[in-house]
């Protein structure tokens, strides 16, 4: 796996080609994982808290083959890269900054960064540090204000098992490496790995984010630029759908999307990727951010039509060229 160093660490990435995918005798696109250029539409996606790069791969397939040149990477402490156990390696910051090494390293002027959770926070936080390295960002499941106290509540315990635990969560680990990675479905395997990674620094990941800002104050989210899409679900406590939405209210180019439940774009993940890739699409064949007025946000609505953001902060239906999409 290629990587490359960051403040002397190893941090590991993976390219999905850009090429066009060969049409399937169905008269779908099938997936390619060809190289492409150097210059062509190139998508960054983040991984969620104590995941991998490995959980992307399927969108990140689908992605390449609709012509985007899409890289998944590992950020410190994750996956493939380095693992330190000093806690005061790992923050919101220092993530945004590990993105920005990987464009420096790809020779890229820009990108667009689509996180989730963990990686959607890490999106913002280089739209606040680096924004002219940002053509757009899609944002999935941020946690923002509202999610801060279920967020201390589930994974304090967590924190616990890992730091006070470690002996016990090492053996688990073991019993977890013992199960061939075969007999799992992909996004099994991508939940198992969470135990048969090392737990010491993966308590260090969670001790430096709680003692950390886990996301730009609202007052600077209010002047990011970068178009964004928002991609939200209700009935997750950790993930509010309340959040997806004040940030689609307070983006100058926030644009609300809601997917019907978490597994939504992992298990049928069709339309949200369409709505992805219409995104893309957009950004791509308009001026940089940076050199666009701002203007006033705006949100997606769904398609077929889905449920207003009822319950979040205001988020409201937004208009686009073309057909109604959520």
């Amino acid at each position: 796996m290629p990587a490359f160093q960051f403040e002397g660490h190893s941090i590991a990435f993976t390219e999905y080609g850009g090429g066009p995918a060969a049409v399937t005798p169905a008269g779908g696109r099938g997936r390619t994982a060809k190289s492409s250029r150097a210059d062509t539409r190139p998508l960054i996606l983040v991984h969620g808290l104590l995941l991998s790069q490995e959980m992307h791969r399927p969108l990140a397939e689908a992605l390449a083959a609709r012509g985007n040149r899409v890289i998944t990477i590992d950020l410190l402490g994750h996956g493939e890269s380095d693992r330190p156990r000093d806690m005061w390696r790992y923050s919101m910051r220092f993530f945004g900054d590990q993105v920005v090494a990987l464009i420096d390293h790809l020779q890229l002027e820009e990108a667009v960064v689509m996180g989730t959770s963990l990686g959607a926070n890490t999106a913002l936080n280089i739209a606040l540090t680096a924004p002219e390295r940002l053509r757009g960002m899609v944002i999935e499941m941020p946690v923002l204000d509202n999610a801060l106290m279920w967020s201390a509540m589930a994974f304090t315990p967590l924190l616990a098992a890992l730091t006070f635990g470690e002996r016990g969560m090492r053996l688990v680990g073991r019993g977890a490496r013992a199960v061939p990675r075969g007999l799992l479905p992909h996004y099994g395997n991508v939940m198992l790995d969470l135990l048969r990674q090392d737990p010491g620094p993966s308590g260090a990941v969670l001790q430096g984010l709680f003692f950390g800002r886990i996301a730009p104050h609202r007052n600077d989210r209010r002047l990011f630029r970068t178009p964004a899409l928002i991609l939200g679900h209700r009935r997750d406590p950790v993930h509010p759908f309340s959040d997806a939405g004040m940030l689609a209210e307070e983006l100058p180019n926030g644009r609300l999307l809601e997917a019907n439940s978490l597994l939504e774009l992992r298990m049928h993940p069709e339309r949200l990727t369409a709505e992805i890739v219409d995104f893309l699409d957009e950004v791509w064949s308009g001026p940089p951010a940076g050199a666009a007025k701002r203007p006033a946000a705006r949100a997606i609505k769904a398609r077929p039509a889905k449920r207003a953001a009822k319950g979040a902060a205001k988020a409201r239906p937004a208009k686009r060229a073309g057909a109604a999409t959520s």
